[in-house]
């Protein structure tokens, strides 16, 4: 008796069976929060039509069907929505109107996630069924953030999707330039990511400072420097900006930057050394932990983080500063690339200063990687490593000594080397 929901329960993701019952899960998936709102098309609903749409496209790939039968699904669909949406305008009042062309809109989706599951698009039908449900439920949070948007505001928001959606897919993913005789392999979209996260974090920022203040910019600085800690110096030189004053916060966001820099090259070089044969890479542990303790004590000694109000800032994010922190940042990686050619006899170690100025976490990575593989010994990982750590620090200052502020820079200099100082002196006292 259970042979065949054992046989369902093992059947691969392309069996048309079990393409069919996923189908049917995600339309109610989809239709609960419509169920939840008390709308005239919930669970049941949503999931046949989800059915719809994937019994349609089984037939039409599997069978001798034409296409035109998915066009029909899709039309039955949209009258059936249009006569839900003309029932609510009769009935209801004018905000239920919405709710219900939302509804409407929503079943339309939900035919499309069948016909995306039983065509083989397995994730792409999840992630549609998972961000539409999302959107249906932060109905009431979105409609807030949208209507407390200010002109400025508004502007930028559009400004970053023209960054991040529009400029992006239009570049090359790789472009090869001459310089001084020497062929210096850059990737565009890379470095445009890289001003897209200035312009992201740029806007996160914005967001907690105008409500933490203060305390807002230390989470920015360590959870930004996660991501992406170079980025955060495009941020912080706009932050301070706007408002100089607060220039011991954007110096202290740097160090924490840093700090969560150090921490995650920390995290790859011990956990994944864990459980293999070259054992754990403890010698990076040292170094590297007191490039952590150093920044997070000169940052809560350098900034008063008891003013915790809500300080006004002008914008999101200037786009001129972020272009201006991509040509700064293209400059230091073509120097970077050419560094790396000329010192080819310590070409692992250049490598690792040139990944440094974009992300530490690829040269740790690399080198942990090729320690497990016994190609590196725990030394020669470990310099690595550190050279990759201290290659970011180090572009994080001279990034910063773009800014026009001298008490910012000066400070972002003087806190850097003394980082560099403590983990090289960590270093060697662990050798001693």
């Amino acid at each position: 008796m259970n042979e065949v929901p054992l046989q369902l329960a093992n059947a691969p993701l392309e069996e048309t069976v079990v393409r069919l019952a996923l189908a049917g899960a995600l339309g109610m998936f989809l239709g609960l929060e419509r169920e939840w709102s008390q709308k005239a098309a919930g669970i049941r609903t949503f999931s046949l039509i989800s059915l719809l749409g994937a019994v349609f496209t089984v037939l039409v790939r599997e069978g001798d069907i034409g296409d035109g039968l998915l066009l029909l699904g899709g039309l039955l669909v949209i009258v059936q929505g249009v006569l839900l949406a003309v029932q609510g305008l009769m009935e209801g009042e004018p905000a239920e109107t919405g709710l219900s062309l939302t509804t409407s809109v929503s079943m339309l989706v939900a035919y499309g996630v069948g016909v995306l599951v039983a065509a083989g698009f397995i994730l792409e039908g999840v992630t549609v069924a998972v961000l539409s449900s999302l959107l249906l439920v932060l109905k009431r949070e979105l409609h807030e953030f949208a209507w407390g948007l200010s002109r400025e505001e508004m502007r930028s928001t559009t400004e970053f999707a023209i960054l991040a959606f529009v400029i992006y897919p239009l570049l090359p993913a790789t472009y090869e330039p001459e310089v001084a005789g020497i062929t210096i392999p850059l990737e565009p979209q890379v470095i445009w990511l890289m001003v897209v996260a200035v312009a992201g974090i740029g806007i996160a920022n914005y967001a907690i400072v105008s409500t933490y203040g203060g305390r807002g910019i230390a989470i920015t600085g360590f959870f930004g420097g996660l991501a992406s800690s170079t980025a955060v110096v495009g941020t912080m030189l706009d932050h301070v900006d706007q408002r100089p004053e607060a220039a011991s916060y954007a110096v202290a966001a740097i160090l924490l930057a840093n700090a969560a820099m150090a921490a995650r090259n920390l995290a790859i070089a011990v956990g994944f050394t864990a459980g293999g044969e070259a054992g754990i890479l403890l010698e990076a542990i040292v170094p590297l932990g007191a490039v952590i303790v150093l920044a997070f004590a000169v940052a809560a000694a350098t900034a008063d983080w008891s003013e915790s109000g809500p300080m006004e800032l002008e914008s999101p994010f200037s786009l001129k500063n972020a272009l201006g922190f991509g040509a700064v940042f293209l400059v230091v990686l073509v120097f970077g690339s050419l560094a790396e050619t000329w010192f080819g006899t310590l070409g692992f170690y250049a490598t690792a200063v040139a990944s440094g100025f974009v992300s530490s976490a690829g040269a740790t990575t690399s080198a942990v990687v090729l320690y497990r593989g016994g190609q590196l010994g725990p030394a020669e990982a470990t310099i690595a490593i550190l050279l990759a750590t201290v290659s970011s620090i180090v572009v994080k200052a001279l990034l910063a000594a773009t800014s026009t502020n001298d008490g910012f820079r000066n400070r972002v200099a003087a806190y850097s080397t003394v980082l560099l100082v403590g983990g090289a002196l960590a270093s060697v006292l662990l050798v001693v």
